[in-house]
């Protein structure tokens, strides 16, 4: 069962509500059965095998406990999915914030980082409700692509100590190049064992998803590395032995310190919490559409986002987003619609409850290996390639955001090659539009007359990209003619800079005697053009050519 129904801006007050109506809402009133809820039940428990041992193991890669990530998964997962524009989205902790969450435990803390999620969560609810969210889905890919491969780098990189066993002497640091470094330096201190059940677990998953599809093969791998080395005794770090057992449920609601100093030291990394997680739930809506025919509500997706965010925060959860790999498992077991995530969360609950203490003996080591699949997976390694072939803009966004993401900051990386891939559309339009000549009337100098009329079509964005370029064309042919015509019929729009530019042509024109009209133009670039005071008598606004002969014989 599939929304098909697009997306629109909303046009009035009256439409506003649907902007933020949840999937869920939209589902009971198609018309939910018990055959819907029995496919639901199945995907949310499918969905929650996956995200067990993911939730736990991005919360110990991010400097938390691995119950921070159950929590969030289980308050964060299912306020998204009872909320949400996304008819499938799964929510929970995201391999996309390891990086920011780590800096942000080691700078502020842990407390810190929850005040963070807390005001991160309030901020996406603003962006929703001033329907930011239309325009945050239009990153450009090259940006997208980077991004998630500069992550997928730091991920890896982040796992080398547990997928080694290495002992570091100090704390590892957090910059790539003095993490690599450390490391390196740390190479005599490998512990056999732990890179046998990391090793073994990778192959496990990787076969398991070959020769077995439809496994669980994330959790079989982890379960299979727990039980090896329970029983053999292999001396590698569990979850025990670092965190102890994990607690049977989340903790009472309570708000975090909001103490002036507080927030402005947690601000920052709320900002790149709230970017990051709007750009990462929507891309994975996006995705959700694609692999079902849906159309989600980005707007109200941000909200529910935000709240999820909120309540993760409350129970002592961290930051929350939107899932790629488990919403498209869910959308691939097929789920109905956000029940199956709302039950994804209550079966992920009750694991705390009944085998929570089973998971302090899940080797450290094999956590590193399933996170290094997950990393490999999500690097877009044949869209990156294909970016670096296709153009040298292209390019360029996508290598100096993969940079940057890197080796100085995530934020820094989207905000850069943001601009950049703006400057690259710039260019492109810019040279997209152009200016031909379509018709050009006698010149008699014997006879002391004049150009009579000349006739010049645009074509393509009239914008202050193409009007820096274009108008030392237009300012050049404008020398002479008695009746200038620019024919507008194949201009979609027409920016402010652009209809200055046509007001100042306009002037010049006059002040030699002439004319200037403006034929074919659209009604919405008409009233741009008269905005910035292109507009009657100095500029004539007619239908054809023919008007203009006729304007020219009654002057």
């Amino acid at each position: 069962m599939t929304d098909k129904t697009s997306e629109q801006p909303t046009r009035n007050p009256a439409e506003a509500p649907r902007d933020f109506l949840p999937k869920l809402v939209t589902v009971l009133r198609e018309g939910y059965s018990a055959q819907d809820f029995r496919a639901d039940v199945l995907a949310g428990l499918t969905v929650a095998i996956v995200a067990l041992p993911l939730s736990m193991a991005i919360a110990i890669a991010s400097g938390v406990g691995p119950e921070r990530g159950l929590y969030t998964t289980i308050i964060g997962g299912f306020l998204v999915s009872a909320l949400g524009g996304s008819r499938f989205q799964i929510g929970g902790p995201a391999g996309a914030f390891i990086v920011l969450v780590s800096a942000c435990v080691m700078q502020i803390g842990l407390e810190g980082l929850i005040l963070a999620t807390f005001m991160s969560g309030l901020f996406l609810v603003v962006a929703g409700a001033l329907r930011l969210g239309t325009y945050i889905k239009f990153i450009p890919y090259p940006v997208t692509v980077g991004f998630t491969a500069g992550i997928a780098v730091i991920i890896f990189a982040s796992q080398m100590k547990d997928l080694f066993g290495l002992t570091l002497t100090t704390q590892e640091p957090a910059e790539i190049v003095h993490k690599v470094s450390a490391l390196w330096g740390a190479r005599g201190t490998v512990t056999p064992a732990a890179l046998a059940v990391a090793l073994a677990t990778i192959a496990l998953i990787l076969g398991l998803k070959r020769l077995r599809p439809g496994w669980p093969n994330l959790l079989i791998a982890i379960v299979t590395a727990a039980a090896v080395v329970a029983v053999t005794g292999l001396p590698v770090e569990t979850i025990g032995s670092r965190f102890g057992d994990l607690p049977r449920l989340p903790p009472s609601p309570a708000l975090p310190g909001l103490s002036m100093e507080a927030v402005l030291a947690a601000l920052p990394y709320a900002v790149s919490f709230t970017l990051l997680g709007a750009i990462e739930s929507l891309l994975s809506a996006v995705v959700a559409d694609g692999m079902s025919g849906g159309r989600h509500r980005s707007n109200a997706e941000l909200v529910a986002q935000g709240v999820a965010n909120v309540g993760s925060a409350l129970f002592g959860g961290f930051c929350v987003t939107g899932t790629i790999a488990r919403t498209a498992t869910n959308v691939r077991a097929g789920s109905r619609g956000p029940v199956s995530g709302m039950l994804h969360a209550l079966f992920v609950l009750g694991f705390m409850l009944l085998a929570g203490p089973l998971a302090a003996y899940i080797p450290l080591a094999a956590l590193a290996g399933l996170l290094a699949v997950v990393a490999w997976n999500m690097a877009e390694k044949e869209e990156f390639w294909g970016l670096l072939k296709s153009s040298r803009g292209d390019a360029m966004v996508v290598l100096v955001t993969f940079l940057l993401v890197v080796f100085r900051d995530l934020t820094e990386g989207i905000v850069v090659g943001f601009a950049l891939g703006g400057l690259v559309f710039i260019r492109r339009m810019s040279e997209a539009a152009d200016v031909e000549t379509a018709q050009v009337g006698t010149w008699s100098p014997d006879e002391g007359g004049d150009r009579d009329r000349v006739v010049y079509r645009l074509r393509g964005p009239y914008f202050f990209g193409a009007a820096a370029r274009l108008g030392v064309v237009l300012d050049r042919i404008a020398d002479y003619p008695r009746a200038f015509v620019i024919d507008f019929t194949d201009v979609p729009f027409v920016d402010s800079s652009g209809a200055r530019a046509f007001e100042l042509l306009a002037h010049k024109v006059a002040r030699k005697g002439g004319q200037l009209y403006l034929i074919g133009t659209r009604p919405d670039v008409r009233r741009d053009l008269q905005a910035q005071g292109a507009r009657e008598p100095l500029v004539r606004f007619l239908p054809d050519l023919d008007s203009v002969d006729a304007a020219e014989a009654a002057r």
